[in-house]
């Protein structure tokens, strides 16, 4: 059996064969920190080659899957130069393709906010199950920065057009809309809804042999192509480029002061 690693941002719970894992910062709705970001990676490679774990169950905590990436996280980059702001993207990159490959099937239920990164983990899982009321969206440019790491992953899930539409908008869109795009696959009404998705889907999931499962979601994969580690790299230059230039630096601030970036006044 896998021995999990301790966690300060995340919630584990394994029995059954399934790992649930809880995003546990519930006071900034779950955002995603570098430290949620490496302690996920750490989650995933403990049971990569575990075969007794058959399914992960990806949540969050308070009401919320994940509100994108952590500002403050940002506002400590900044110190550091372009190159850090580089890399805390680039770690994100790293944590969707490690998500994407897990041989165990990986199963998202969404609630409350879904943005940026978090909408960046539902477009790698396997099966992504919402509430109606989510909120969806890909806040990036009205912050002045870009969807670097997360855009390749959308673009895979539902697709170009789809996907320029909503990553130049920034518009926000419910569950129903998510299902109509192909996001999610399934939309329930309330909490108690979604359990019983998620306990129907796992029965389907537990009656399939592992090892089959993961050699099967391989070939899948490459029968998709992938987003290459070398676009995921240039986009994180981009990104660095970005949140260091003047709309980067207008829309973060913005954002902390509550008040709309001088593009949008």
């Amino acid at each position: 059996m896998s021995r999990l690693p301790e966690c300060q941002t995340l919630l584990l719970e394994l029995h059954g064969g399934v790992l649930h894992i809880t995003l546990n910062r519930p006071e900034s709705r779950n955002a995603m920190s570098l430290q949620m970001v490496a302690e996920l990676r750490a989650t995933l490679a403990a049971v990569a080659d575990d075969r007794a774990v058959r399914a992960l169950v990806l949540s969050g905590a308070g009401g919320h899957f994940c509100a994108g990436g952590d500002i403050k996280d940002m506002a400590n980059a900044r110190g550091q130069g372009a190159d850090a702001y580089r890399d805390l993207n680039r770690a994100f990159g790293a944590l969707l393709e490690e998500a994407q490959h897990a041989p165990q099937v990986l199963i998202c239920l969404l609630q409350g906010a879904v943005m940026g990164g978090g909408f960046g983990l539902a477009c790698v899982s396997d099966i992504a199950i919402a509430e109606h009321k989510a909120q969806f969206g890909l806040p990036e440019t009205s912050l002045g920065l870009i969807p670097a790491q997360i855009a390749p992953f959308v673009v895979q899930r539902i697709g170009l057009t789809e996907t320029r539409r909503l990553a130049l908008t920034a518009a926000r869109f419910d569950g129903h809309q998510a299902r109509r795009l192909g996001l999610v696959h399934f939309v329930e009404e309330d909490p108690q809804a979604l359990a019983e998705r998620l306990d129907e889907v796992l029965q389907h999931v537990l009656c399939c042999a592992p090892e089959a499962n993961a050699l099967t979601k391989q070939l899948l994969l490459a029968s998709a192509g992938q987003p290459s580690s070398e676009l995921l790299d240039e986009a994180a230059q981009w990104f660095s480029e970005a949140v260091t230039g003047a709309e980067g630096i207008e829309g973060t601030l913005a954002f902390v002061q509550k008040r709309k970036p001088v593009w949008a006044t």
